[in-house]
């Protein structure tokens, strides 16, 4: 009858315009999740589980069905920069603008790349400079680039350790969980601040301005900070600027009962200079903590300590570093006396002077700073190390360096 022939028609055209969406919503949420444009054959294998879907439960579980099928794809769950078929084992060559968005938006907002990123990439023009520098300016704009600068913070600084650490309650009963999450997230805001202002790198270390929470200002010793939410406060305090005046970075690199010269040293030579220690010798006895007859200061047991020869070049290095912090206890506040070993007689004054390996002398970790300064082009290059391992996802070799640092010059700002 004319009418079955009009519900067979109205039928047939209901279902090539669900062809239709099903092929503009699966070839553009492809795009998206392969980061790349699609081609036909890609979408028509997403469009036959969604036929799939489609004869089970209507249109949406046919999307359904053809979004499960494009999230278990290799093109979405991997990244793989294709090797042109001309280039030689082991040697260099350029990526693609498509694999460039890729890299970058991994890199900078920790997520897939957007319409702007894959249509620039597409069009082969992502990698001319003055369009990559307007990129990368947009996407640090962005508020999805805090988490690159938050995860970034958290390898380099070594931030992530601090939710493992537990210092003694009995010494640190000040020490609790909201003070924790407050120490790391002073410092993740406080580097933030630093990217998105465009700070030069010597700031780092100098800043005279960090991010406060009334817990957070009371463990400073602080006055007039009220309330949970951060703020930025001005340093009156030179000891107390830049990262090296931070209590995460000071707890982090102690014991849960004591402060730590070698950590804090070998994480000043790690972060800041490039040059980490080798690993300690498997047969070196640590501090003896409870020999009465041993010298009752740290400075005085770690000099007794590089008395022992296979110790001896190392903690020449490491130890006068992190002597420019004992002033910082293992939560990160002042002192001026540290607790004495084994309990008895009176807390030794702490001195936080020394002669760093190259022969220049400090007192006090404000002077101990302005010599970092001083290496300014090394702190640079460790710094530039440490960024492109945490992009790359990768520790950087000799090659690298040959690459990345031939044309390095140190700008006025990073």
């Amino acid at each position: 009858t004319a009418y079955e022939i009009g519900v067979r028609l109205v039928g047939s055209e209901m279902c090539i315009r669900d062809r239709v969406c099903a092929r503009e919503i699966l070839g553009s949420l492809a795009r998206r999740a392969y980061r790349r444009p699609v081609t036909d054959g890609e979408v028509d294998t997403l469009l036959g589980a969604y036929r799939e879907g489609r004869g089970d439960g209507g249109f949406d579980a046919g999307i359904e069905r053809g979004l499960e099928t494009l999230l278990a794809m290799p093109q979405f769950l991997l990244r793989v920069d294709a090797r042109p078929v001309d280039a030689q084992a082991g040697g260099v060559y350029a990526i693609s603008d498509l694999e460039l968005a890729s890299r970058l938006s991994f890199f900078l907002w920790r997520s897939l790349p957007d319409e702007e990123l894959i249509d620039l990439g597409a069009r082969e023009a992502l990698s001319a400079p003055e369009v990559l520098s307007a990129q990368v300016e947009r996407m640090l704009a962005d508020p999805r680039a805090s988490r690159f600068m938050d995860d970034f913070v958290g390898q380099w600084l070594q931030m992530r350790d601090i939710e493992s650490h537990n210092p003694d309650v009995r010494l640190f009963g000040a020490f609790i969980d909201t003070l924790r999450k407050s120490m790391v997230r002073e410092t993740e805001l406080f580097f933030q601040s630093q990217v998105r202002g465009d700070r030069p790198i010597g700031e780092l270390l100098l800043a005279d301005y960090t991010y406060l929470n009334e817990g957070l200002a009371r463990h400073y010793g602080v006055d007039d900070v009220y309330g949970s939410h951060f703020r930025r406060v001005e340093w009156n305090d030179e000891r107390r600027h830049g990262l090296l005046g931070h209590a995460s970075l000071l707890t982090v690199t102690s014991y849960a009962n004591r402060t730590s010269v070698v950590m804090r040293g070998k994480w000043v030579l790690d972060a800041r200079l490039g040059s980490p220690p080798p690993p300690a010798p498997a047969n070196v006895p640590p501090l003896d903590e409870n020999d009465a007859a041993a010298p009752t200061s740290l400075r005085e047991r770690m000099e007794a300590h590089r008395n022992n020869p296979v110790c001896a070049a190392c903690h020449r290095r490491m130890d006068p570093l992190g002597f420019a912090l004992e002033h910082f206890d293992a939560i990160g506040r002042w002192r001026t006396t540290e607790k004495v070993f084994g309990g008895q007689g009176d807390d030794p004054a702490v001195k936080a002077n020394g002669l760093l390996s190259d022969g220049r002398g400090y007192s006090g970790p404000e002077e101990f700073k302005q010599i970092l300064v001083a290496d300014l082009d090394r702190f640079a290059e460790a710094f530039v190390k440490q960024l492109a391992t945490f992009a790359l996802r990768r520790v950087m070799t000799i090659d690298d360096r040959a690459v990345s640092y031939t044309h390095l010059t140190l700008p006025t700002k990073a």
